[in-house]
């Protein structure tokens, strides 16, 4: 499908929600903690993965996409992922079927005051090697859009995929809470050729030691070219609440919260994934970065307000009636 303008690269997770009492803070982890049965009520189970979900959501825009990762063999959420990616048109040819392990998936909990805490278990993401992406798939991309994994081996193939990329392919980079603490020097080969870096606040901070003015200076000397920075419920920036804000070389953004009052999110699983769908649709349209950030804002708004990172997700006609495209 030489027409697909986003290739998606990242972890591919059945996301398990469950209902708990309390926890400490939001978070992601590679371990699993012990949980009594009573202590947990199953809410449902969710495809997921950080690029996996704004590949689907620019899918459910419009926009032709494809994916490249690893499901497990033979096993009922592999199955889905792929199924739930089939229905909204990304092009699944470069998902890799992993027959020795099983579709990787998250233990995602959330409390009553809707902090969350999501703990891995990668399975066949750990699998993906150099040998199953395709250079030349991705090279006829517009854009290709990373996240994380658990596994160092998956980061030293994104390092050793970098250089076969041609120079017109953009890269869009989220990388979590997982690859945030990896810190500046390490994540350093994968900023200079970054065009837009998606965070949340508590990232930027992790990345760079800084607080999200500096920090994106910081990421911007590093060769980032646009940065995205999601501040969830809103943060106060030149006295202003601000649901996110946007960083170039030039000017500086900021998002507001929209006009519209809030109801209360059942689950704000995926809502930095679909702001990055939302920005990466404005970013296609030509909009400018406020524009961008706007879209993003409202397809993140439109996402809480479902279980699970996809389900809210909106179509083209329904973000139309929103925001006029």
């Amino acid at each position: 499908m030489s027409d697909i303008k986003v290739v998606g690269l990242g972890a591919l997770n059945m996301d398990y929600i469950y209902r708990v009492e309390s926890l400490p803070g939001d978070g992601e982890s590679a371990d699993i903690p012990e949980y009594r049965e009573t202590e947990m009520e199953l809410v449902g189970a969710f495809p997921g993965g950080s690029a996996a979900n704004t590949i689907y959501g620019l899918a459910k825009l419009g926009v032709k996409t494809g994916f490249i990762g690893t499901v497990g063999g033979d096993d009922a959420d592999g199955k889905e992922m792929l199924e739930d990616f089939k229905k909204v048109g990304v092009d699944t040819g470069q998902i890799r079927v992993k027959p020795e392990a099983k579709t990787g998936f998250t233990k995602c909990l959330i409390d009553k005051l809707s902090f969350r805490s999501i703990h891995v278990s990668p399975e066949a993401n750990n699998l993906l090697t150099i040998d199953d992406l395709d250079a030349g798939y991705v090279n006829k991309a517009e854009i290709l859009h990373i996240s994380s994994f658990v596994d160092n081996r998956q980061f030293e193939m994104l390092l050793e995929l970098i250089p076969e990329l041609n120079p017109a392919v953009k890269i869009s980079f989220s990388p979590g809470t997982l690859y945030a603490t990896r810190g500046l020097k390490t994540l350093a080969p994968i900023l200079e050729r970054t065009h837009v870096l998606f965070l949340n606040g508590d990232e930027i901070r992790q990345m760079t030691g800084q607080d999200i003015h500096k920090g994106a200076e910081i990421c911007l000397k590093h060769g980032c070219h646009i940065v995205a920075v999601t501040l969830g419920k809103g943060t106060r920036l030149k006295n202003v609440i601000a649901s996110g804000y946007i960083r170039d070389t030039d000017n500086e953004y900021i998002v507001e919260p929209s006009g519209k009052k809030e109801v209360p999110a059942p689950d704000t699983t995926g809502a930095g994934d679909a702001f990055a769908a939302g920005f990466l649709y404005g970013f296609f349209q030509g909009s400018d970065l406020k524009e961008c950030g706007h879209l993003g804002n409202i397809v993140a708004q439109f996402s809480i307000q479902k279980i699970g990172a996809r389900d809210g997700l909106p179509t083209l006609d329904e973000l139309s009636k929103r925001y006029k495209i």
